[in-house]
């Protein structure tokens, strides 16, 4: 089978490498006849190209006959000659005459750096060639994006990585890459679209037209599809900040380009018909997230005509050894500039030096502009939307829309990915790792998980074992079952879930879904907010429970878009209480003594509105997952309405929160975020029913949580609360000469939490329960807030993280003053 694969690979080579066009020739001067070494020889509006050696000469090898090719030389005056068609191997010479062209007077002042004065010339002009001063603007866009696998193959593969590689992949399968190092492609993909803008109100969407992707490890490629598109190569260095990897970068054209790099004029050249100055810079500082490189200005406009810049080895990102970014522009009317081309190149390293890395690279081309033409704002509704046939483009399509056609490298990487993931060990492997990422294991049409419940040991329940598993998109694209059961060994009470989704409608988001549920949780981990972390929800079912319940839940919801950013969701659930401790409470009040219970039921109808500007979806088969919303807060309001004698409940009341969070950069202070909490109940209740603040009693930290707070310690009726993260990245430890070489992290948190208990609620609890046993009191905030501080050091080893908390109030005998937690996180 392997002597067939390496057949049909070669097969495959040599039959693209006879469909070659080959153009050589010389390039010399037309008036003395010397050789000119390095011209640049491209082809126009791609990214086609090569130059000359030291003698004049060049070669190229091109899957298509262009109409014609180039020769452009500082100096020299560009010239195009044309290309024969239908001739295999031909020969162009070109004979560059000097150029005498007249620049446009630029001031110099007494003393400065002459790229100052160009600079100048730039600021002033930055807001005339910003795309963003179009009212509209739509163009087609191509992506071709490639991820390989390098340090491999070099030697017997080391690490745990390193050695699944060299086990699972044939050695003859590795190819070439452009240092003559052994590379192995895992993952190579193309997309066609439409990218369309609108100015007021700020809208952008695409909508993916065609998309081709291949990949080891790829289940299913309509996620990667969504965000592979050219939206997400969108870098405009016209804007102060350019995000690359998450990470944002001060322009070398920002309003502060002086505080930032220092520059200097190289010269001046054509590029392609725009005469421009060359300027290059270099940061002031390593620490700061910045560029060095080269940029085109040119002479008519001072517009960024063309810009190569690279990111030095000083920046403060993890697993990342190099990032090159090269773009070309062109006017596009109303002396706008928009990209033509955008390249990006990025090598991302592993744990150690001798670990595999990837190289991944990225190129991007867009033709078909059209300016000032906007569409509805209904349009932008969906701002990111697959068509259902663009997975579906047959190759003949692919040979007549691609803007450049695939070279015989590009056609090596297709046979040599799909040839290793057919081994067997491969997709065992992938299996594994997809299990590990995401809880779930797929087996046909049903997926099992997740894992981090499967077990658990405590002192109620004993040996928790549990087993569960949900239908995928195999099954159905709309419909999706769920549910899991469980079994404690000491309590010997089993516990199950069962429940069901339907998705109605993916265009306006809207699904309806119903579940029925009867299982063990604790009061003071009750809280939809931990929802979204099974990790810390599994591991908070080890050891000693505090304030366990069985809680019998029936629920009903509706959700749905109802608008562009926002999204309302309307649900109905029953809850029966049933204590596993100590536990009462008047339910008529203190006024009737004698009227005591220990279980209940609460009914409640809850009204949750979402709205989050500029918000990005990306489907995962039936999930959709969100991309953010940039620097935009996201706001959450829910009323909830207890119904008294509805379905068995036994009492009533009302609810409101309220949450606000929001991420933004704070320029060389790094990133921040910080969440707002506020919400208050209006009837007195059973304290299970209250906000019972979430602790953390384990050494790993969560951001949801109070880190020096116990479960089950504090409880609310009306609260209010900031959460605060500032990342300084680099900032300071880049600042000391041996620490800088960590490339360690520093950041700080506070929680602040007001709180306060109504002496109603304080009256509901009996002092001794029907058993007769004593009642601990419920513990409220009083005027005081609660507030812990901390601080800390992440990118440890590139993954740890590591934070030390101070409780600075409610300091009683007990209280822990002082901790440290710990977690693990992949972040560039």
């Amino acid at each position: 089978m392997r002597k067939f694969t390496l057949l049909l690979l070669f097969i495959l080579t040599a039959a693209t490498g006879f469909a070659q066009v080959r153009i050589a020739g010389q390039v010399t001067d037309a008036v003395t006849g010397e050789a000119l070494p390095f011209v640049s020889i491209y082809v126009k509006n791609t990214s086609l190209g090569t130059s000359t050696d030291v003698s004049g000469a060049f070669a190229m090898r091109l899957a298509t006959a262009p109409d014609s090719i180039t020769a452009s030389f500082v100096g020299y005056l560009p010239q195009t000659l044309p290309v024969q068609k239908g001739v295999a191997a031909q020969t162009v010479n070109f004979k560059l005459r000097t150029n005498a062209q007249q620049l446009q007077e630029v001031v110099i002042r007494p003393g400065e750096n002459p790229a100052w004065a160009i600079m100048r010339r730039v600021m002033d002009n930055k807001h005339v060639n910003d795309k963003r001063k179009l009212t509209a603007y739509q163009y087609e866009a191509y992506t071709k994006m490639q991820f390989d696998v390098d340090n491999v193959g070099q030697r017997k593969g080391k690490g745990v990585v390193g050695k699944a590689i060299t086990s699972l992949v044939d050695s003859q399968l590795y190819l070439a890459g452009e240092d003559g190092r052994r590379v192995l492609p895992f993952f190579i993909s193309e997309s066609l679209s439409d990218v369309y803008y609108t100015r007021e109100p700020k809208r952008s969407k695409e909508i993916i037209k065609a998309t081709k992707v291949t990949g080891i490890g790829l289940q299913d490629g309509t996620l990667v599809s969504q965000v592979i598109g050219s939206n997400y190569q969108d870098y405009n260095f016209y804007q102060n900040w350019v995000s690359v990897l998450q990470k944002n970068f001060i322009s070398p054209i920002a309003d502060g380009w002086k505080g930032y790099y220092n520059y200097e004029l190289e010269d001046s050249t054509y590029i392609g018909d725009d005469w421009c100055y060359e300027l290059s810079f270099k940061q002031k500082r390593a620490q700061d997230l910045a560029f060095n490189g080269r940029m085109w200005i040119s002479a008519d406009g001072y517009a960024l005509r063309r810009i190569d810049v690279k990111v030095s080895k000083s920046a403060n990102i993890n697993f990342v050894e190099s990032i090159a970014l090269k773009q070309e522009l062109l006017p596009v009317g109303e002396r706008a500039w928009m990209p033509a081309s955008t390249d990006v190149a990025i090598k991302l390293v592993g744990l150690t030096p001798k670990r595999p890395g990837i190289l991944a690279s990225v190129h991007t081309s867009y033709k078909d502009v059209v300016v000032n033409q906007p569409e509805k704002p209904a349009f932008f509704d969906k701002p990111v939307e697959l068509l259902s046939s663009a997975t579906k483009q047959t190759e003949n399509f692919w040979e007549k829309r691609r803007h450049d056609s695939l070279t015989v490298a590009d056609q090596q990487v297709y046979a040599t990915i799909n040839a290793i993931r057919e081994a067997p060990k491969v997709q065992r492997f992938t299996n594994l790792v997809t299990t590990l990422s995401t809880g779930y294991r797929s087996f046909g049409k049903v997926s099992w998980g997740p894992w981090p419940y499967t077990y658990a040991y405590n002192d109620v329940e004993g040996h928790r074992l549990q087993v569960g598993g949900k239908t995928n998109i195999h099954f159905s694209d709309k419909l999706e079952l769920r549910g899991y059961v469980a079994y404690g060994t000491d309590d010997q009470k089993a516990k199950y879930s069962v429940g069901a989704r339907y998705i109605l409608s993916r265009k306006h988001w809207s699904e309806i879904g119903v579940e029925h549920q009867e299982d063990l949780q604790q009061v003071g981990l009750m809280s939809d907010k931990l929802e979204a972390s099974p990790f810390f929800m599994g591991l908070s079912r080890f050891g000693e429970l505090l304030g366990p319940m069985m809680v019998r839940k029936t629920s009903v919801y509706l959700q749905r878009d109802v608008m562009r950013n926002v999204t309302e969701r309307i649900s109905l659930r029953s809850r029966r209480f049933t204590p596993q401790y100590d536990f009462a409470y008047y339910t008529e009040g203190p006024e009737q003594p004698d009227k005591v219970a220990s279980s209940f039921t609460a009914t409640e109808v809850s009204v949750l509105t979402r709205f989050a500007n500029n918000e990005v979806y990306v489907e995962n088969d039936n999930e959709r997952i969100s991309l953010g919303s940039g620097s935009w807060p996201v706001l959450s309001l829910k009323y909830t309405l207890g119904l008294n004698n509805a379905l068995g409940s036994t009492v009533d009341y009302q609810r409101v929160d309220a949450i606000v969070e929001q991420e933004f950069v704070m320029g060389r202070l790094g990133n921040a975020l910080y969440r707002l909490e506020a919400g208050k109940v209006f009837s007195p209740v059973p304290y299970p029913l209250l906000e019972v603040h979430t602790g953390n009693e384990m050494p790993f930290y969560y951001e949801a949580t109070y880190n020096l707070m116990d479960y089950f310690e504090f409880a609310s009726d009306t609260y209010a609360s900031l959460h605060y993260e500032q990342y300084f990245e680099g900032l300071l430890f880049n600042r000391l000469p041996l620490i800088k070489k960590l490339k360690w992290r520093v950041l700080a948190s506070s929680n602040i939490l007001y709180g306060s208990l109504s002496q109603k609620n304080l009256d509901l609890m009996p002092a001794v329960t029907p058993s007769g046993a004593t009642q601990e009191s419920l513990k409220a905030l009083g005027h005081t807030p609660y507030v812990e501080v901390g601080y800390g050091i992440e990118n440890i080893f590139k993954i740890l993280r590591v934070d030390a908390f101070h409780r600075l109030t409610y300091l009683d005998e007990g209280a822990r003053k002082f901790g440290l937690k710990f977690s693990v996180q992949f972040k560039l």
